[in-house]
């Protein structure tokens, strides 16, 4: 798996650079990734903000602070909860696509047909959706910010819980340029690893149709895997080197 990353990276670089790159392929499998994803990922987003908004909205006016209910909302979405979604949206809808398309590929003999032609199938077929996979996820991660935080906006100030200047000024001064930073970093490590799994597994896919449904299964649960570990490892790498902002 690391090996079709590096190779896949590689060849996305140079075709990229050599004017080579697939620019077509690479756009008509971002277009399919944000038809299969999209759709679930606002129906994800607005229950997730409206979770969030209603347990720290609780809490806050437990201990009298709810004043800075739009910080805690504003930056646990940023940081953590954006990402997450937009991973599991492109591990579960999109990684699972990807896999069964490149399985199918393979089970029919295409994938050899296209070595045999001397056509690497990384350079060819993973490389472009790689790249869509990286682009979309890093769109899907502002739609599910933008989503989750506009709903924990609403019901918050629409609640009467706290006034809206209120809510908006808590946010900015905690906030900070580097949260963004840091949401499109692991929307686009999270992106970029869940394709190479749905690669990997879809390129290995072996035994006919259910082969296939075998491989899905396995990518999407090992991608889900992965990233979490992944988003412990940011977290911890971003609350060590970046100084926290204080009001």
């Amino acid at each position: 798996m690391t090996l079709l990353a590096a190779s896949a990276t590689k060849g996305a670089v140079t075709d990229i650079v050599t004017r080579r790159f697939s620019w077509e392929e690479c756009l008509l499998q971002a277009w399919f990734m944000v038809r299969v994803s999209l759709l679930p990922t606002i129906l994800v987003a607005i229950p997730f903000g409206v979770i969030v908004s209603v347990q720290v909205g609780g809490v806050a006016q437990q201990i009298g602070a709810a004043s800075f209910s739009g910080a805690v909302n504003g930056i646990g979405v940023l940081r953590q909860g954006a990402p997450l979604v937009t991973s599991l949206m492109i591990a579960g809808a999109v990684g699972s696509a990807m896999c069964s398309d490149l399985g199918a590929r393979t089970i029919r003999e295409e994938v050899d047909a296209l070595r045999v032609m001397g056509i690497d199938p990384v350079r060819r077929l993973v490389a472009p959706r790689l790249v869509a996979a990286v682009g979309v996820a890093l769109l899907l991660n502002v739609v599910v910010a933008v989503t989750a935080i506009g709903t924990g906006y609403a019901l918050n100030v629409g609640g009467g819980d706290v006034s809206s200047g209120t809510y908006l000024g808590s946010f900015v001064s905690f906030a900070a340029p580097s949260d963004l930073v840091l949401a499109e970093l692991k929307a686009a490590v999270f992106g970029f690893i869940a394709t190479v799994v749905a690669a990997h597994k879809g390129l290995g896919a072996t035994g006919g149709p259910r082969g296939v449904a075998e491989a899905v299964n396995q990518a999407v649960v090992l991608s889900f895997i992965l990233l979490a570990l992944v988003n412990v490892a940011l977290t911890q790498a971003y609350v060590l080197l970046v100084p926290q902002r204080i009001a």
